[in-house]
């Protein structure tokens, strides 16, 4: 495996030209240099790092030539025009460059992509399907890709491959393009599902897509699960509004798709000329390598391959424009999506219930985040299957560290959804056990703290048996991946509702229900506005929570954005820190987070807080209560996540222990 230049992040670039002249290749032609001229500039500044630029469908001629394509004036203007373009754009910093053009070959004229580096044309890729429906009649002028001769092509003296199955791969990003003709993937099986298959990681495509009522969203859509699916990226560049009005009008519409999510798009009207994006390369080979299926190559083809190296850096660090979220696990519609996660939690705790006849069960309130959730999970749950609350008996367990505002918190909860609740003090009965274990209870270390932990464990599982009952967890995947849980205490129930839910998320999830249920808001409101605690050790003089959990263990900020990066997509300590650091991060209003300016030193502190414990707590999770997979990320072991519990976490902590020197 290579080392990738920008940990594989990739610029690229669409040119649409606002202005162009149907059968004017040379208009034309000065129009797409003077665009290329202005992503050049910006890549030798330093400002952008663009490797990969893409121009519409037959774009040095314009699409809606019709009857003209069979003009020899007009095929021979256009190549010279080429060739012009061609010599014209060897510059320095030029990336990887396909233009569309009319040619003609064994006398059949093809619609073509041309790809162009360094001055030189590498090859020419013709259109496989040529459309012949509705406002479209291609098949008028053009032979498909199918019918051509051979695989070479005469251009300039030169023998060029010319074929549907060419990789340009760039040594110097790690990019391996391909390239299909706007109709190629609108088909049942495009071309480029199988120029992924054989390694292309980004695709490319020369569009002339015309514009009707719906057909925006229908091409988003249809990019985006193609990006998806192909675990690639996508460029898809469409005519602008200078091609002919006579029967149809074109957008100009420009996608760039990094597996499976629009990362820049330039829609009607907008006349936006050039659209910058960047697709993320080892994403894509993670991706693929983790979904074995995907490379089951049924029909093997042959590829023509081709190697080129673009442009070195100006500046020697990571360079990223794309906004990414710091809380990744947050969807941007959280409001939307919490509806939806709480159903699927819901459904899967209601199907237990179920499946084994059971209709009680219960839950440890503790008036914080996790267990508020777990609650409203239950009663959702118990609405689907139509059975009592009443039958939801939760228990809240004051101790040494329970202040007033989680405790009465509690009790407001189990009372307004009308739950049987209770309240069982568990002082006494810890202190019994300190008595009994020899453990002096000034000592407030971390048996002090488990005794009780383990205490409202035993507690919960006794009355599920009294009451013939079943414990929910009350867990989440943050606590999960630190192991911060105490082993055969809250680690252990019989189904835990929140196994797969980050604690970034659960804070989201209530909130959105609080704006659903005003009955309920204030509350929800203040349990989300409470420090997040175990509440173990005796609180402050004042009666506030001394034991704040992120003061011991970091940032859960911090520590859900290096977990999401880390198991879904694979990346490693040194890519997670600079996207965190360097990256556009968007301000999250939706959660009332706004990202301060990074401290690097607390922010190696805390990833070096994490990969330890995550691979130190390993053995926590080996045994980890079932529970429903709501996100793209899980632990369960007999799921997502199989791991050795005494994995060595030597490699990863040597590359914090190296970003510390540079930090230092």
């Amino acid at each position: 495996m290579k080392n990738l230049l920008n940990h594989g992040i990739v610029e690229v670039a669409t040119i649409v030209p606002n202005e162009i002249k149907i059968a004017d290749p040379k208009f034309n032609v000065d129009e797409m240099l003077r665009l290329l001229d202005k992503v050049v500039e910006e890549n030798k500044k330093g400002n952008r790092q663009t490797r990969v630029v893409v121009y519409p469908e037959l774009s040095i001629t314009g699409y809606t030539c019709h009857d003209l394509f069979n003009q020899s004036r007009l095929i021979k203007r256009a190549y010279e025009e080429l060739l012009r373009f061609t010599k014209l754009s060897n510059k320095e910093y030029s990336p990887l460059i396909f233009v569309g053009i009319p040619l003609r070959k064994d006398n059949q004229l093809f619609n073509c992509a041309v790809a162009i580096n360094k001055g030189q044309i590498l090859g020419v890729i013709p259109k496989t399907f040529i459309p012949n429906y509705s406002e479209f009649y291609e098949a008028r002028h053009f032979a498909s890709a199918v019918n051509r001769l051979d695989d070479k092509i005469i251009m300039d003296g030169k023998s060029i491959p010319f074929t549907t199955n060419l990789l340009i791969e760039d040594n110097t990003s790690g990019a391996i393009v391909s390239a299909e003709v706007c109709e190629d993937v609108w088909v049942p099986i495009p071309p480029s599902k199988y120029h992924c298959l054989h390694g292309a990681n980004i695709i490319v495509n020369l569009s002339a897509s015309n514009e009707t009522i719906g057909k925006t969203k229908y091409r988003e859509d249809l990019i985006r699960m193609h990006s998806a699916t192909s675990n690639c990226g996508y460029i898809y560049a469409s005519s602008s509004r200078g091609e002919s009005t006579t029967d149809t009008v074109f957008s100009g519409h420009s996608l760039i798709a990094d597996n499976g999510y629009i990362v820049a798009e330039s829609k009607f009207l907008e006349d936006i000329e050039i659209t910058y994006g960047e697709i993320d390369i080892e994403k894509c080979e993670n991706d693929r390598a983790k979904t074995t299926s995907y490379m089951t190559v049924v029909n093997k083809q042959e590829y023509e391959h081709i190697y080129i190296e673009t442009f070195k850096p100006i500046i020697d660090k990571f360079v990223s424009n794309r906004e990414i979220s710091i809380l990744p696990f947050v969807p941007q519609n959280i409001d939307e999506r919490s509806s939806e996660i709480l159903k699927l939690q819901a459904a899967g705790l209601a199907g237990r219930l179920k499946k084994i006849n059971c209709k009680n069960v219960v839950i440890g309130i503790s008036g914080g985040l996790d267990s508020t959730l777990a609650l409203v999970v239950a009663v959702e749950a118990f609405n689907i299957n139509g059975f009592d609350k009443k039958g939801i008996h939760a228990i809240t367990m004051p101790c040494y560290g329970t202040t007033d505002r989680t405790l009465n918190n509690a009790k407001r909860l189990m009372e307004l959804l009308n739950v049987t609740s209770y309240e069982i003090n568990i002082k006494d009965a810890c202190e019994q056990h300190y008595k009994d274990i020899g453990h002096d209870k000034s000592k407030l270390d971390v048996t002090f703290e488990n005794v009780q932990a383990r205490e409202r464990t035993q507690i919960l599982m006794d009355i599920s048996n009294k009451i013939g009952g079943l414990v929910v967890g009350t867990g989440d995947l943050s606590e999960l991946a630190l192991g911060w849980c105490t082993y055969n205490g809250d680690q252990m129930s019989m189904y835990g509702v929140n196994a797969s839910i980050p604690k970034t998320l659960v804070r989201g999830i209530l909130e959105s229900y609080a704006k659903c249920h005003d009955d309920l808001r204030d509350t929800l409101l203040d349990i989300c506005d409470t420090p997040v605690s175990p509440e173990l050790l005796p609180p402050n003089e004042d009666g506030t929570i001394k034991q704040k959990t992120e003061e011991k263990i970091g940032s859960y900020v911090i520590h859900d954005f290096t977990l999401y990066y880390m198991l879904r997509h694979g990346f490693g300590p040194r890519k997670i820190f600079d996207l965190y650091v360097n990256a556009k991060i968007m301000q999250d209003k939706k959660m009332g987070i706004e990202k301060p300016v990074v401290d690097k030193k607390a922010l190696l502190k805390n990833m070096e807080i994490f990969y330890n414990r995550f691979w130190s707590q390993q053995f926590k999770r080996s045994c980890m209560p079932d529970g429903i997979k709501v996100g793209s990320v899980s632990l369960s072991p007999r799921g997502d996540w199989r791991m050795a519990s005494d994995a060595c976490p030597n490699i990863w902590i040597e590359e914090l222990n190296e970003l510390k020197q540079i930090v230092e």
